[in-house]
């Protein structure tokens, strides 16, 4: 019964824990062994998992009464960090809290998808013409903004996870191939829109080996890394990419390339198997839901989780092109990992108040 008293989903809270644990692992080998490394993904980890839990505890109805402040809050947020964002390798996306960062962005991912619902189920299903074009113009607006600090990654998953609330809300297949049409002949645009070292990763995507020291290094020495673990892998600790620095971001976005080389195509399937059961598990949390709010903002919530993981894991691999995306729960960061926990308590919230109800 504890699950209930605190209002968590076991099948999910264990599957969390089991990556967690996995993640701990991984980055204490990606970092060399650094143990204040290690300290402080621990304790973010922890964090995170107490924001799941504080999440949990809301009622679903609260979460849709916040959901145009939060989303509020949230476009002030960019429109400060472009004015006065620390700036990083080139990047204007964080906001400097005294002795930790913060970035806005990461708020979007939660209530971009909390806000397309929450409008979307004031009305009857599927929407009208009228609040499709509203609900793209949540999804696009904070898209642009955080496309400007530049990130492409966050953006893409932004706007993706508002898209997929009009998806779920009954999107008609005429508004779909329109949209997709639109697209495409905007793809002109968008290209000259890029700058040159996204437009690089793109073309990159094509022929790594064209410029194998400069835009195609990270996803040659990432397929060396997986390719080199074999079917079993090189074991815990024995990541050579990764310890002789041959591996960028090897604990951050392309940790899962140390994880592919020290336990081989076995961990790859163990790794996915265990990604897919969440993304699972939070789309049948969004089936058993109990109103239109809940069910459109939890299958959002896992279909953005499963995009997430499957643009980290595809550029990795070299089969898309790097956008700077980290992978859910094992990547290396603050920001990314309590948003990621605090949509899990969404998801959790909608779950075990649900059943209360029932009883």
């Amino acid at each position: 019964m504890w699950q209930q008293r605190l209002h968590l989903d076991k099948p999910l809270f264990f599957a969390l824990v089991t990556l967690a644990a996995l993640s701990v692992a991984i980055v204490y080998s990606a970092s060399a062994k650094d143990e204040a490394v290690t300290i402080a993904h621990v304790m973010r980890l922890g964090l995170g998992f107490a924001v799941l839990l504080g999440v949990a505890q809301i009622r679903p109805e609260l979460l849709e009464r916040w959901a145009p402040h939060l989303f509020g809050a949230g476009l002030v947020l960019l429109a400060v960090v472009l004015g006065v964002g620390a700036i990083s390798k080139g990047a204007q996306r964080w906001l400097s809290l005294g002795i930790v960062r913060f970035q806005p962005s990461e708020i979007m991912k939660l209530a971009v998808p909390m806000m397309a619902a929450w409008y979307l189920a004031r009305d009857s299903l599927p929407p009208s013409y009228p609040r499709i074009a509203v609900g793209f113009a949540i999804a696009l607006v904070p898209a642009v903004l955080i496309l400007k600090q530049p990130d492409l990654g966050t953006a893409i998953l932004v706007a993706a996870s508002g898209f997929f609330v009009l998806f779920l809300a009954g999107l008609r297949k005429r508004i779909m191939w329109t949209g997709i049409g639109l697209l495409a002949a905007a793809a002109p645009i968008l290209w000259n829109h890029l700058h040159d070292y996204q437009r690089n990763r793109i073309l990159t995507l094509f022929d790594p080996a064209a410029d194998p020291l400069g835009t195609g290094y990270h996803t040659i020495q990432s397929m060396i890394a997986i390719g080199s673990g074999g079917f079993y892998g090189k074991g815990w600790l024995n990541s050579s990419q990764a310890h002789l620095e041959y591996l960028p971001e090897s604990q951050t976005d392309f940790i899962f390339a140390v994880f592919g080389e020290e336990f081989g195509l076995i961990g790859i399937l163990v790794a996915l198997a265990l990604y897919a059961f969440i993304a699972l598990r939070m789309l049948l949390i969004a089936f058993y839901a109990q109103d239109t709010f809940a069910r459109l903002l939890a299958g959002a919530l896992g279909l953005a989780f499963f995009v997430q993981f499957f643009v980290n894991i595809g550029m990795v691999s070299g089969i898309l092109p790097v956008v700077g995306v980290p992978l859910p729960m094992m990547s290396y960061g603050g920001s990314s990992i309590l948003t990621l926990m605090a949509g899990f308590g969404m998801l959790m919230s909608i779950q075990t108040h649900r059943k209360l109800v029932e009883f």
